[in-house]
């Protein structure tokens, strides 16, 4: 009898133990999850309050964000403007964003209404990674929306024609009398920039680094007078003293200083 009664709890005690060793690997395959790397990565609109965006485009581009690690700021494209800010991670998946700015653009058009693009990041509190799939939450509830990943190395933006798409947050176009769209250009070759603006053509030179990071020196232009060309080539060329960041969403280049809105933003010209 009492070897009977041994056997039942020898038996008790390892099925206890596969269960305890079952929970281990659970809890320590879901530590591994939660240090998934989301920095640096372009992210792209997938689905949003379980609605199916998947290659939804607008304007010519799909709908996405980037978390930079680099000074912890948060850039993306809401569906008609673009827009930036601040992020913080913390453990447990818990993710929070502040400081969001975005442009002025009007776009009647739109097929998505930015709002709903733009609250997500105002509410989500954490975020889960499956795969190449990164959902923003609110609490545990379902996903607010799902993401789809990107590889930014991907995107060079040497040797590109960069037509100016908005200044400070307003849209330009090409004016009377204007021979061509102002742009700019990095050409790879020895770090040079140069470009149209306006008026005047610009040359100089370029430092790109880690982290989205670019300066512009030694920025001169030509000495043309345009009387009839209304431009204001100072504020478009003010962007090159200044700038000290990009963030790149596509075809589409933003310049910027520290973590405030784009100076300027550009589009690729094919």
């Amino acid at each position: 009898m009492k070897t009977k009664i041994f056997t039942v709890l020898l038996i008790a005690t390892v099925i206890m133990g596969c269960k305890s060793d079952k929970k281990n690997a659970t809890e320590m395959s879901s530590t591994d999850t939660s240090m998934v790397d989301i920095t640096d990565t372009q992210w792209t609109l997938m689905t949003l309050e379980g609605t199916d965006l998947e290659n939804a485009e607008q304007n010519g581009q799909v709908i996405h964000f980037t978390l930079v690690s680099e000074g912890n700021r948060v850039s993306g494209f809401a569906g008609c403007n673009t827009f930036t800010g601040n992020y913080t991670i913390e453990e447990g998946n818990r993710i929070s964003f502040n400081a969001l700015a975005t442009t002025r653009m009007a776009c009647p058009d739109a097929k998505i209404d930015e709002k709903n693009v733009l609250s997500v990041f105002e509410m989500t509190d954490n975020y889960t990674v499956s795969g190449d799939k990164l959902m923003l939450n609110k609490a545990k509830r379902a996903p607010l929306a799902v993401f789809s990943k990107s590889d930014l190395n991907s995107q060079p933006i040497t040797q590109k024609h960069w037509k100016l798409k908005t200044l400070q947050g307003k849209e330009v176009t090409r004016v009377e009398n204007q021979d061509k769209d102002i742009y700019f250009m990095l050409q790879s070759t020895e770090n040079r920039v140069e470009g149209f603006a306006g008026c005047n053509s610009i040359t100089g030179s370029y430092t790109l680094e880690q982290g989205n990071r670019i300066t512009f020196t030694n920025v001169a232009t030509t000495m043309m007078a345009c009387p009839d060309v209304k431009v204001n080539e100072a504020e478009f060329l003010k962007i090159f003293e200044i700038a000290d960041n990009y963030t790149i969403n596509g075809d589409e280049l933003s310049l910027n200083v520290g973590r405030r809105a784009p100076l300027a933003v550009f589009e690729a010209v094919k």
